[in-house]
């Protein structure tokens, strides 16, 4: 894209206001009903700039949304995506709903939309796996429940389709207090990889959200964020004192970070750039795997440790709720269901893990 810009592609929304004491124009970025906001002290071509543009043209459309007849499927989408019930869901769902959406557009944008029966739904899901067709049909199901309800079908047809059996998968294997040791056993502090373990067995957050965790979110030692999938509110401790004896407090991280640069947010590149949530999942995998951890694990079978760990160590489902960032009942015990077996057949507590002996514990 940068090759595009650089070639006279004309940069919308800008608008001159005076040059710079540098003699570069100043430039705001200024589109329609928005605030301006300022461009840097660079030339137009230069990476500075453009940097600075693509994050402020970020969630701006520069391009036209497709136009459809009214009474479209294509119509009825992009209406769709103006509603305030899609702008209301969080911003993962709001992504994978869009991204499903725009290929059913493409696809059936210019059907009309009264005339979409079950059976065409059907046919639609039949050419996917179980998995994403389901995903698929959330989408169809929001869309023609959101049209049903404004009155503007007077049935729903994705009501009527069912959703298709998968095969049963527990999904992310879940980690073992044994895997932490070795992974901590290959990857010292002071490499990215351990400061990135550290950072989600402390914060227990899944991947996307550990990439945006940095120093500005702790306040009074805790740490406080809001999920991208659900947008629910988790709070975390994030100082020995305020940590409950459940949550199996270890002062590993600080020594990471004790170890590394510090930047705005705690996992970077090596350039000492925010990494993205996709690449460092993949990065962190490999990592696992370099540790010689076994059967896939992965960023997302820490976080189903914590919740173990949690659950085994007496924390009631409030407490594992707030910190998770669960909502629902169900949510925190699918989490947690294999916690606490070993207990229940016991009918004893967990022993602390030798390797919390000589860790700093909460008192």
């Amino acid at each position: 894209m940068r090759r595009d810009l650089r070639a006279g592609v004309r940069l919308k929304y800008l608008s001159a206001t005076g040059r710079f004491p540098s003699g570069n124009p100043r430039f705001y970025f200024r589109p329609p009903g928005q605030k301006g906001k300022p461009m840097p002290d660079a030339p137009k071509d230069s990476p500075k700039f453009l940097k600075a543009y693509l994050e402020a043209a970020e969630g701006t459309k520069l391009h036209p949304a497709p136009s459809h007849a009214a009474g479209s499927l294509g119509w009825a989408i992009r209406a769709y995506f103006a509603s305030e019930e899609y702008k209301a869901l969080a911003a993962l769902t709001r992504q994978q709903r869009k991204r499903i959406l725009e290929a059913v557009e493409a696809e059936y944008g210019r059907a009309p939309y009264a005339g979409v029966q079950p059976k065409h739904i059907r046919t639609d899901l039949a050419k996917l796996d179980a998995h994403p067709a389901n995903n698929r049909l959330k989408c169809w199901r929001a869309l023609f429940k959101w049209l049903h309800l404004r009155g503007m079908i007077d049935a729903d047809p994705a009501s009527q389709v069912l959703p298709r059996k998968a095969p049963k998968s527990d999904g992310h294997t879940a980690w073992e207090r044994s895997d932490l040791e070795t992974f901590r056993g290959y990857w010292p502090h002071g490499t990215p990889q351990r400061l990135c373990m550290e950072l989600l067995y402390r914060s227990c957050a899944a991947m996307v959200d550990a990439c945006r965790i940095g120093p500005g979110m702790v306040n009074a030692g805790w740490l406080t964020m809001t999920r991208s999938k659900s947008g629910s509110l988790a709070v975390i401790p994030w100082a020995a004192a305020n940590a409950p004896d459940w949550f199996e407090w270890t002062d590993d991280l600080e020594l990471s970070l004790g170890a590394s640069p510090r930047h705005m947010t705690y996992i970077v590149t090596a350039g000492g750039k925010p990494r993205s949530e996709k690449s460092t999942s993949q990065w962190f995998s490999k990592a696992c795997r370099d540790a010689g951890l076994e059967n896939g694990k992965s960023a997302h079978g820490l976080r189903k440790l914590r919740a173990s760990m949690f659950r085994e160590n007496g924390a009631s489902e409030d407490q594992r709720k707030a910190i998770l960032g669960h909502e629902t009942s169900a949510e925190a015990a699918h989490y947690s269901k294999s916690a606490d077996m070993r207990r229940v057949i016991s009918g004893t507590d967990f022993p602390t893990p030798a390797s919390q002996s000589s860790k700093s514990a909460p008192k």
